[in-house]
């Protein structure tokens, strides 16, 4: 793994020049040619030995490494455990850059700057527990890794413990910016709570998911909803004080890596290795892991 690179003001950073361990695309190319020039003499194993040969290393912003573009600060999905980044996301790039013949360096950008950051260049794909919806994919073309849904959290003590979208009516529910629950809770607020006279919901949107579920322990919000497992991890980290309160997966969506349109060699490339990452046991034990579902 390289270093670091942090873009979480939006502005525009460039990238660290000649990032890459040497060697890593000519040793990927000389290895089947190797293998294949030694059919006759029965080598034929260092080709099919090694996984991450299996889909041809694409063309990348910096040679030799695969740029990934995430908020690192969305535990269970990626987040920092010292200089390392650890989670969901991380070990999905790390599989599917060794299948790549690349090596993964991570580009740290808010959520809502991510798709921007893409198509200025700043990285080659978004991995981080983004979903696919229409108004993203008419930006950048997305690759379905993964399904989840959201999970309501609420003060353990609170007097409301809302287990669907509906039980909202009449709330301050805080949500981090970008999310797309921000248009479904505003149509639900129109089309039933109003009409209702159950009262609307009131949105309040903060730039991080840690800065949301702060809000909530300190009573500016009455819920928050996020994500399933990361919902799980704010509860636990909370240490009793949060308590996810609905009972099933809400407004489930897919998962998706996204390739800033155009970029077929690699959308091809990352497509065909995360098919093959999905028939591998090594997926299935990461989403049991992490309370996911495949894609």
């Amino acid at each position: 793994m390289t270093a670091h690179q942090t873009d979480n003001a939006g502005s525009h950073s460039q990238q660290q020049a000649n990032n890459k361990p040497t060697g890593t695309t000519a040793m990927t190319f000389d290895i089947r040619k190797t293998a294949l020039s030694a059919f006759s003499a029965g080598l034929i194993g260092l080709l099919t030995a090694a996984p991450s040969l299996a889909v041809e290393t694409p063309p990348t912003l910096n040679d030799g490494v695969l740029t990934v573009g995430m908020e690192i600060a969305y535990p269970p999905f990626e987040s920092y455990d010292g200089d390392d980044v650890v989670g969901f996301d991380p070990e999905v790039s790390e599989a599917l850059a060794d299948r790549l013949g690349l090596e993964v360096d991570y580009f740290d950008t808010r959520f809502p700057n991510l798709i921007l950051g893409l198509n200025s260049g700043r990285f080659d794909t978004i991995i981080s527990g983004m979903y696919i919806l229409p108004d993203r994919t008419k930006q950048a073309d997305a690759i379905p890794y993964a399904k989840t849904g959201a999970a309501i959290m609420v003060l353990a003590d609170s007097s409301v413990q809302p287990k669907e979208p509906e039980d909202l009516c009449g709330l301050t529910v805080g949500l981090q910016q970008g999310t797309s629950w921000v248009a479904k809770l505003s149509k639900l607020s129109s089309d039933y709570c109003e009409p209702n006279g159950k009262g609307p919901v009131q949105v309040r949107e903060y730039p991080t998911s840690s800065e949301t579920s702060q809000a909530l322990l300190s009573g500016n919000i009455q819920a928050h909803m996020e994500i399933v497992s990361a919902s799980n991890a704010i509860a636990e980290k909370s240490r009793g004080r949060i308590t996810i309160s609905s009972d099933h997966a809400l407004y489930p969506e897919t998962l998706g890596i996204y390739v800033k349109k155009g970029n077929q060699p690699l959308y091809d490339a990352l497509k065909d290795a995360v098919e093959a990452f999905k028939a591998t046991d090594e997926y299935r034990t990461l989403l049991k892991k992490y309370d996911l579902e495949p894609a």
